[in-house]
């Protein structure tokens, strides 16, 4: 029993070190949201379901924040590309993305949106 107890205890720190890392960038064209996600695993890049929030206070809040928007990021070459297009929502927003098989979960930078 201590050993499949040991093994499991060393099994999951594995399991989470072998997720490559991803980066997820946003941009505005006014109030057109898009961005790329990185990382340097190929299979991270596409079919990856991006959330745009629309952020309430000074700090990104997932939880209580208002999705304003989603896409599933295209494979270009070597990066994954989503777009929402027009939100017609300025204000503070962001990105994420979660965690998949065999990818880590990423939040971008909070920008601005403007008419």
């Amino acid at each position: 029993m201590a050993v499949t107890l040991a093994t499991l205890a060393l099994a999951a720190p594995a399991q989470s070190a072998g997720l490559a890392k991803t980066t997820l960038t946003i941009r505005a064209d006014g109030l057109d949201l898009s961005g790329k996600v990185k990382s340097p695993r190929s299979s991270c890049l596409g079919n990856r379901t991006v959330k745009v929030y629309k952020q309430a206070g000074s700090e990104q809040k997932p939880a209580t924040d208002s999705v304003i928007g989603s896409d599933t990021s295209q494979r270009q070459g070597n990066v994954g590309e989503w777009s929402t297009g027009n939100s017609g929502i300025s204000g503070k927003v962001y990105a994420r993305t979660g965690k998949t098989a065999g990818c880590k979960g990423d939040s971008s930078e909070t920008i601005r949106a403007r008419r």
